[in-house]
C-alpha cells in the first residue's frame, strides 16, 4: 500500500524509519492510514490511540487495534519501554501540552517518531507579512477560529524542545512543498525556512 497524495507523504517517511515486525504505538491514529501501511508493508505489531470516535470507528473497520483516548491524559497508563516505536504524526500541534506528550513518547518507546507542519516555512511567513492574518495553507488548512492546532511550532522550536527533554535526534527529514526531501547537509535555518513538514526520529539520551 502507498499513501495517496503529497499531503501525507510524511507517512511514507515514517514507515521507512520502522524495521519489520516492530512493536508500534500510533498516537493520534486518525483514520488508520499509517497503521495499515505499517501492517501491510512491515508486518508490525501495531496498536493505536485516537481521540475521535469517528477515527476509532474507521480504524476498527480496517481491522486495526485502536482504542479511543487522549494523548494529553492517557499516555501515562502505558508502561515504560512498552513499544519499539511510538509515533505521533501531524498531531503534536493539536495537543494541549506538547512538552509533556513528547516526554511520555520518549518514556513509552525505545524511540519516538514525530512529524509536524513547520510554521516557520517561508510561505507561512510571507502570508502573515503580506496579509496580516493567520495563514491558511495546504498543510495548515484551517482558519484561526476553527483550527484544532493550538500549539504551532517551527522546526527550530522543536529541536530546542528536544534539547530541553534530553532527546537525541537520530534522524530528521524536512519536506518541501512538493513532498521532496531537503538535503541532509543543509543547516537547521535552511530547513526551518524551506521545510513545509518535518519528521524526527528521537531517542532519550
Amino acid at each position: 500500500m502507498s499513501v495517496n497524495g503529497s499531503q501525507r507523504v510524511d507517512l511514507e517517511v515514517v514507515a521507512n524509519l520502522i524495521p519489520p515486525q516492530s512493536r508500534v504505538l500510533d498516537v493520534g491514529s486518525g483514520d488508520g492510514s499509517l497503521l495499515e501501511l505499517l501492517q501491510d508493508t512491515k508486518q508490525v505489531d501495531g496498536r493505536g490511540l485516537e481521540l475521535s470516535q469517528r477515527g476509532v470507528n474507521e480504524c476498527v473497520a480496517r481491522g486495526l487495534s485502536v482504542i479511543q483516548g487522549d494523548a494529553d491524559k492517557d499516555l501515562e497508563f502505558y508502561p515504560d519501554k512498552g513499544f519499539d516505536f511510538v509515533v505521533l504524526s501531524q498531531t503534536l500541534q493539536a495537543t494541549r501540552n506538547p512538552k509533556l506528550v513528547l516526554d511520555e513518547l520518549l518514556r513509552i518507546g525505545n524511540r519516538a517518531i514525530v512529524s509536524f507542519p513547520n510554521f516557520g516555512h517561508w510561505r507561512v511567513r510571507l502570508s502573515l507579512f503580506l496579509n496580516g492574518r493567520m495563514p491558511v495553507t495546504k498543510d495548515l488548512p484551517y482558519s484561526w477560529y476553527d483550527t484544532p492546532n493550538i500549539h504551532f511550532c517551527t522546526i527550530r522550536d522543536f529541536v530546542n524542545l528536544c534539547d530541553e527533554l534530553g532527546a537525541t535526534v537520530e534522524k530528521a527529514t524536512a519536506l518541501d512543498a512538493n513532498g521532496q526531501k531537503i538535503g541532509l547537509s543543509m543547516p537547521w535555518w535552511f530547513w526551518n525556512f524551506f521545510g513545509q513538514q518535518a519528521v524526527f526520529l528521537l531517542k532519550r539520551q
